[in-house]
């Protein structure tokens, strides 16, 4: 029996069935799940078997609907934020229209910060770290205990760093380009050395080097290959970090702020601590001279292989790619090349899955005397200079715009009072 029709107006306007589904343009089987769902509520027509529904009701979820998907980029209702920054497609990734890799190969990481903030290229662009700012920073993170993580110390230092800057609340291009230029260099100066020397002067990939390694003199190879690591992980278009960062933008906090928010997500497995794990599975291969025991291990105990496969390329990273051809001019980065070549052949006789950066940043750290976790603090460095830039761009955007809308999907208020 088809639904009565709807009530005329007065205080209540009542649709049927079929009407409601036309205003939600969904079915009519779809209605009555919202219904079950608690998002509606219905009403039996009397001596029949339809149902009506309350016009307002259904108009408030309509519009609830609509919203959440304008907030969609199309594919799957994820956000979608318009950025110049970076563009990944067809298994490549450009910053501001230029290839990626080039730039990270035949330029400086310092260099191509500067390019992700300004569209300028400015050769020979170092960055240097206020004596007060390091001074403040180094006490704070020296304070932590010897166990603290990578990241844990980079947060300290950046709220520490923030202290000793009274001017962090301009948010001028200006003033913020100023504060990237500082923060950077004063997040490396304040970590420990990894042995008895530390460089405090020079190319920030040396500086950084002296943190990590616990040897002392780097190869210019090997200070090259972690250089184009920090280029190459600048930015990556709106990864987790770099939204918490834009939304901390969107509220206006300062550059130091937005940074921590980054850092505050980068720590989760499956983001800047990924590298880690791919450490360790590189050290289990090269122990034991197979991978196959090893990946086995690994997925008996259900646990995804580190380091292989990325949702955002069908094909190889491509800055596993650039990082790796780096690494094999390094003659000591060889054992570990193959390990990480075995673990891709392994794992490819059941799920093809190329090589991502970490298991080519896992491969870096391994060869370079540094710990599990200096692929995490080279993630994280890097990735302040794309976090940056992404707060500079926000900054000119209209405020709090990054607030989607929740859709509720709860019991229909309102309810009894819990005891």
């Amino acid at each position: 029996m088809r639904d009565q029709e709807p009530a005329p107006l007065g205080a209540e306007r009542r649709l049927s069935t079929k009407e409601a589904a036309e205003l939600l343009g969904v079915k009519p089987e779809t209605v009555y799940a919202y219904v079950s769902r608690g998002q509606l509520s219905s009403r039996r027509v009397s001596g029949g078997r339809g149902s009506t529904f309350d016009a307002r009701e259904v108009e408030a979820l309509a519009r609830r609907n609509r919203r959440e998907s304008a907030g969609g980029s199309g594919s799957g209702g994820e956000l979608s934020v318009r950025t110049r920054i970076t563009l990944i497609e067809n298994d490549r990734y450009f910053f501001r229209g230029v290839d990626a890799v080039d730039l990270a190969t035949r330029h400086t990481y310092e260099e191509v910060a500067e390019w992700l903030w300004t569209g300028r290229m400015l050769p020979g662009r170092t960055f240097t770290a206020p004596a007060a700012s390091v001074s403040v920073a180094r006490r704070a993170v020296e304070a932590l205990p010897e166990h603290a993580a990578p990241t844990d110390r980079l947060r300290v230092a950046t709220i520490a760093a923030a202290t000793t800057d009274p001017l962090r609340f301009d948010l001028s291009e200006e003033a913020v380009l100023g504060t990237a230029r500082t923060l950077i260099p004063t997040l490396v100066d304040a970590l420990p050395p990894a042995g008895h020397h530390r460089h405090d002067e020079g190319p920030l990939a040396h500086r950084l080097w002296s943190r990590l390694s616990v040897r002392k003199d780097p190869d210019e190879a090997s200070l090259r290959a972690l250089d184009a690591a920090l280029a190459l992980l600048a930015d990556h278009d709106l990864a987790a970090s770099t939204l918490a960062v834009r939304v901390a933008a969107s509220a206006r906090a300062h550059p130091y702020a937005a940074v921590s928010a980054g850092l505050g997500v980068i720590e989760g497995p499956l983001h800047g601590a990924a590298s880690g794990l791919a450490h360790r599975l590189l050290w289990d291969v090269l122990e034991q001279g197979d991978a196959a025991p090893v990946i086995a291990g690994e997925l008996r105990a259900g646990r995804r292989i580190p380091g292989l496969g990325h949702r955002l390329y069908r094909g190889e990273d491509p800055r596993a790619r650039a990082l790796f051809a780096l690494l094999e001019q390094i003659p000591r980065a060889e054992p570990a090349l193959r390990a990480a070549r075995a673990i891709v052949e392994t794992t490819a006789r059941h799920t093809p899955l190329h090589a991502n950066v970490d298991l080519a940043l896992a491969v870096l750290t391994a060869s370079s005397g540094m710990d599990p976790t200096a692929g995490e603090t080279i993630f994280a460095v890097a990735r302040t200079a794309g976090w940056i830039a992404h707060a500079l761009e926000e900054y000119g955007e209209r405020p709090l715009r990054m607030r989607p809308s929740g859709l509720y999907t709860g019991p229909k208020p309102p309810q009894t009072l819990p005891d």
